[in-house]
């Protein structure tokens, strides 16, 4: 009998990967979305056209996660074994404009997603995304599962406040409910508001003539950015284990965005620097400093091993974002 899957986040870069894995495994998979993020699903579109797959063994249900009613129906009428969480706004920046709202979805409504999981007879296993926006400005670098927790932005104190109440309520009530303390990660599917992708995109762009330059900020920041299946795949292994951990999804490997422009310009034969621009309009309040993870628990316990290193996974980036506006110019 195949194992039931229940999914937020299911329409997001990493939902839709988790998907495919799960899809794979012989899973049955829910997902929840919004009304509103209708057009998100585009990456859940190739799925959609199996006939064998949507319907059958790929179900989506309409609820927002402040929906505490409709979501608890929800899991009530699924009764998932595994419930993967990886819904919310994960924005840093935007967060310091709406701290409210970012409080509301991400820190409460994980709140109220695992009160509604405790009050099962059988509680499926739970995965919280967490992020490693939690440690904020670390006093040790690389950080790992025992780095103090010192969030300098509302997200990060949203996710700080879910990743804590997660693992009370694994050790209060014996639930096995763990936190995936992900790094950057991307991927082709990766939003255009992120700046990897805003990178790769603009070289895509430019390349064909259809922009002249690129805008950011800190060319010096620099992040552990590491691949989106990757990171999907560990987020499996871990609700596979015998006992519940958190575990520092992540590369160990720091690369700043001069990194980034250098792979990403090179891939379509241009030289970053005749197209960049530098807005401090684009600088955050608070940035992060040293953020490098320290992936030594997940490779050890997990047995996880990572397939693709920072160009390679930048490279696919750019290939998919020249391949996407060839098709759009093949369509017009």
């Amino acid at each position: 009998m195949s194992k039931t899957a229940l999914i937020t986040g299911i329409t997001g870069q990493d939902g839709s990967y988790l998907t495919e894995l799960l899809l794979e495994k012989g899973y049955e998979v829910h997902g929840i979305v919004r009304r509103s993020s209708s057009l998100e699903r585009i990456r859940l579109h190739p799925l959609f056209e199996q006939e064998n797959v949507y319907g059958k063994r790929l179900f989506l249900h309409y609820a927002d996660l402040t929906d505490t009613t409709t979501i608890r129906r929800i899991v009530v009428r699924v009764r998932p074994a595994e419930f993967y969480h990886l819904a919310g706004q994960s924005h840093v920046g935007l967060s310091f404009e709406i701290p409210e709202s970012i409080c509301e979805l991400t820190a409460m409504a994980t709140l109220r997603i695992m009160e509604i999981l405790r009050d099962l007879s059988e509680p499926p296993r739970f995965l919280h995304a967490s992020s490693r926006e939690i440690f904020g400005t670390p006093v040790v670098s690389p950080q790992n599962e025992q780095t103090p927790v010192n969030p300098n932005s509302p997200y990060g104190c949203a996710k700080a406040f879910a990743t804590q109440m997660t693992r009370i309520y694994r050790e209060s009530h014996g639930l096995f409910f763990c936190n995936a303390i992900c790094y950057n990660h991307e991927s082709p599917r990766r939003g255009e508001n992120f700046v990897t992708r805003k990178v790769t995109l603009a070289a895509a762009r430019i390349a064909a003539g259809l922009q002249k330059e690129l805008t950011l900020g800190d060319l010096d920041s620099a992040r552990d950015w590491g691949y989106a299946r990757d990171f999907v795949q560990a987020m499996w292994l871990m609700l596979q284990q015998t006992t519940a951990e958190d575990y520092v999804l992540a590369t160990g490997q720091s690369h700043t965005i001069r990194d980034l422009m250098e792979t990403a310009f090179h891939r379509v034969g241009l030289n970053w620097q005749d197209y960049v621009r530098v807005d401090s309009r684009f600088l955050r309040p608070a940035d992060p400093c040293a953020l490098l993870g320290d992936p030594g628990k997940a490779e050890q316990q997990l047995g996880w091993q990572r397939t693709k290193t920072f160009a390679e996974m930048i490279c696919e980036m750019v290939d998919e974002d020249v391949r996407g506006i060839e098709m759009s110019g093949r369509r017009q």
